[in-house]
């Protein structure tokens, strides 16, 4: 079963879905969101399925933030349909995507510093004990449910009594997603988890989205990083002033294609030219024009193919060894 996608810019690239038949755990069809007269997203599919970490890539003012607020139910869309399990839903408070298994990881974590590590693995789901009205926190079973949960994500913290505030950032995000996958997401958002992290940290966090991923959760990988999204991405989505401008499965685009939609063919034009003003400065390597995409075919006239088939021919000839390249 394959579907196209057309972008704003007429990208149309075949997407190839899961053989196994399993059912997208949320989906979007033509979702849209208006605010007054201001249309901040418009016409935008997405399928997330289990065991598959699908990248929404875009940047600032793309939309991507808009996209959260929708399927985590912060904000409820004005147009299109919003599937969760095939059935139509309308959440009118993140409390309702919890309740379904949509769990969001924002980029301020939503921990407290100066607590430990355990106490903000349970930050409002505390564990209590005793009857009532004299209920008390069970912190025993708290420490070893924390630690056995980090452990099951590879994450292991020599002492879970140490404030949160004193991992690192990499180490911070790995906690959230343990939080999320104990408190039983079957889809996790992560909202720009490597935007503030440096090399060695981002590859962390990259890493345990993978193993969230080996453990069947559905993953939205929200980035405007297309290096780290090509790491670990099954699918990407880019958008583009709250259009989706493309959606292509993994198999069917490289880096390189990825970088020039996440950027823009016209942009990095524009950037090699003020670039070439300044010496010293390398711009062989940037486009000089935006990329050709692939048109849908159509049936031409008899004697107009023959002449538009030779220059379309001998391009293709001319671009195969960069394509070649491209790919290997």
């Amino acid at each position: 079963m394959t579907s196209k996608t057309t972008g704003t810019h007429g990208a149309v690239l075949e997407d190839t879905a899961p053989q196994d038949g399993d059912r997208p755990l949320v989906e979007l069809r033509g979702a849209g969101k208006a605010y007054g007269n201001i249309r901040a997203l418009h016409g935008v599919d997405l399928a997330v399925h289990p065991g598959r970490v699908t990248c929404v890539l875009g940047d600032n003012g793309a939309g991507k933030s808009t996209l959260i607020k929708i399927i985590s139910g912060l904000h409820q869309h004005t147009e299109g349909d919003f599937l969760v399990d095939g059935a139509p839903v309308r959440f009118t408070t993140p409390r309702d995507a919890l309740a379904r298994g949509i769990a969001t990881v924002y980029q301020d974590l939503a921990t407290v510093p100066l607590m430990p590590v355990w106490r903000n693995f349970f930050l409002g789901s505390e564990m209590t004990k005793g009857p009532w009205p004299v209920r008390r926190l069970d912190i025993a079973r708290m420490k070893k449910t924390a630690d056995e949960e980090l452990r099951n994500m590879g994450i292991v913290l020599d002492d879970l009594e140490q404030p949160i505030g004193t991992l690192s950032g990499g180490q911070r995000q790995c906690v959230a997603i343990a939080r999320a996958v104990h408190f039983g997401a079957r889809v996790l958002i992560l909202d720009e988890p490597t935007a503030a992290l440096g090399v060695k940290q981002s590859g962390v966090v990259l890493k345990y989205i993978a193993a969230a991923r080996e453990r069947g959760l559905g993953v939205i990988f929200i980035t405007h990083n297309p290096h780290h999204a090509y790491l670990v991405g099954d699918h990407f989505s880019v958008l583009r002033l709250g259009t989706l401008e493309l959606s292509a499965a993994r198999a069917d685009i490289t880096l390189e294609e990825l970088t020039n939609h996440m950027a823009g063919g016209a942009e990095l034009a524009a950037l090699k030219h003020e670039l070439a003003q300044v010496g010293g400065v390398d711009v062989a390597a940037l486009p000089d024009e935006q990329p050709e995409v692939p048109a849908p075919a159509t049936a031409a006239p008899a004697g107009v193919a023959s002449e538009a088939a030779a220059p379309a021919t001998a391009a293709s000839e001319a671009a195969a060894p960069d394509t070649a390249e491209g790919k290997a």
